[in-house]
């Protein structure tokens, strides 16, 4: 029993978990996750997983805080019926953007959450594109990070010409100047001031994008302010075309009515995330899967091979 793996899923995204359960040619493990009328999560793992090695699929994507206590509790009924190992998959990580004290009598939510799930039995994380890199430190347990740079940089050296990388703050330089190393093209910048969270004001570029292909590197689309209004300084500055990449399409409130009305052409994102109805009928966006990426991390992990390899 103790080489067995099973994936399991929540609620959160069961098409992503059903995609890497093919991609490693096993089946989705039964679990029933669901609510009682008051809104308390109640899970039963409905087979055996004595001696085996668990891996938990479950984005904390929206409703955040659901998905996040189904996660919390799938786990600990696990460890309960006695899995060997169990492994959180979360390729969203959220309250990630909480990640350290940026004014008085605020909490690290991004620690809190790395705590829950430790306590809980979590004894390894796989994640990708985490808002921030020292999040990992948060964890007592090894974290496997992943990136979705290899899926999206060859869609990009597939389908644009002329192009150069545009981080849209000074946060996503380093992230950015990688892709643009790895595409042997330039690298510009978007300097903005922030007044009030998701709320931003594009200010100037800096870098030379006249004539360019510009396509605008995040890690996350929220309310997608920061990339539409980047967007229009680009045009402004002579970029013959704006497109935009991204690991996670949050895409809260108003995103998808910015996008459709601003300068940007696609919106190239991954499935790390579901997309909702309305984001699906946005002409703009273009959806790569990162199935395969993960199931073969899982693969790696299980096999107790290198998954920094993957990127090598």
């Amino acid at each position: 029993m103790a080489n067995i793996i099973k994936i399991f899923s929540g609620n959160a995204h069961r098409d992503l978990a059903l995609d890497i359960a093919t991609h490693l040619d096993l089946p989705l493990c039964e679990a029933e996750v669901k609510k009682f009328s008051d809104g308390e999560i109640f899970v039963e793992i409905k087979e055996n997983v004595r001696g085996t090695d668990v891996f938990v699929v479950q984005p904390t994507c929206t409703p955040v805080n659901d998905h996040l206590m189904e996660l919390v509790i799938m786990v600990d009924a696990l460890r309960r019926a006695s899995a060997r190992r169990i492994t959180a998959v979360v390729p969203y990580y959220g309250y990630a953007r909480q990640d350290r004290k940026n004014a008085p009598r605020v909490p690290i939510s991004a620690k809190v959450v790395a705590e829950m799930l430790m306590v809980v039995g979590v004894r390894r994380v796989l994640c990708m594109d985490l808002h921030a890199g020292q999040i990992q430190g948060f964890f007592n347990i090894p974290v496997d990070h992943l990136y979705a740079a290899p899926v999206l940089l060859k869609y990009i050296e597939r389908e644009f010409k002329d192009v150069i990388m545009v981080s849209p703050d000074a946060g996503g330089v380093e992230r950015t100047r990688a892709f643009a190393k790895r595409l042997n093209t330039g690298l510009a910048i978007i300097d903005k001031r922030r007044d009030r969270p998701n709320e931003c004001e594009a200010m100037h570029v800096i870098g030379d994008v006249k004539g360019k292909t510009a396509i605008l590197l995040d890690d996350m689309v929220d309310t997608a302010g920061t990339l539409c209004s980047s967007a229009a300084t680009l045009i402004k500055n002579g970029a013959r075309e704006v497109h935009a990449c991204c690991s996670h399409p949050v895409l809260s409130g108003p995103a998808v009515e910015r996008i459709n009305a601003s300068e940007i052409k696609s919106l190239v994102v991954t499935n790390s995330i579901p997309l909702c109805g309305k984001d699906l009928k946005c002409p703009k966006i273009k959806v790569l899967s990162v199935s395969a990426l993960l199931a073969d991390a899982i693969r790696r992990i299980h096999n107790e091979d290198s998954v920094s390899s993957l990127f090598v």
